[in-house]
């Protein structure tokens, strides 16, 4: 269902059970065109994050996505990327993206990011 089929790679938090729910939720919707998307748990890979560029407490608090090209995109423009190559998600990929809606989802996914982390005592 996607028309996407070359490898990107999501950085996601393994330890986080919501985390985890939406892969598995993403996989479900992407079925097939799912394979090209590779899952790395952040959890314990700081020196591996750092060598990418990424900062390991960012990667707790905002989703990286690696593009086919090698770059890493963050935050809501990783979700952008991720839901833009699945049929069923493409529209909510965009809706995000307006220009009114980004920031405004930005400051609420910060906070329940910051709230859930606080929550398990991981920050």
């Amino acid at each position: 269902m996607t028309q996407h089929s070359a490898n990107i790679t999501v950085f996601y938090d393994a330890a986080c059970p919501s985390c985890v729910n939406d892969r598995r939720l993403y996989q479900r919707l992407a079925g097939a065109g799912g394979r090209s998307v590779h899952w790395f748990d952040i959890t314990g890979q700081d020196e591996a994050l750092q060598k990418l560029g990424i900062d390991p407490l960012t990667a707790l608090t905002e989703l990286h996505v690696q593009n086919e090209q090698g770059v890493i995109i963050a935050e809501l423009d990783a979700y952008i990327l991720l839901m833009s190559r699945v049929v069923w998600l493409r529209p909510l990929a965009l809706f995000i993206g307006l220009p009114l809606i980004k920031p405004m989802l930005s400051r609420l996914y910060h906070q329940r990011v910051m709230k859930r982390l606080k929550h398990s005592g991981r920050i």
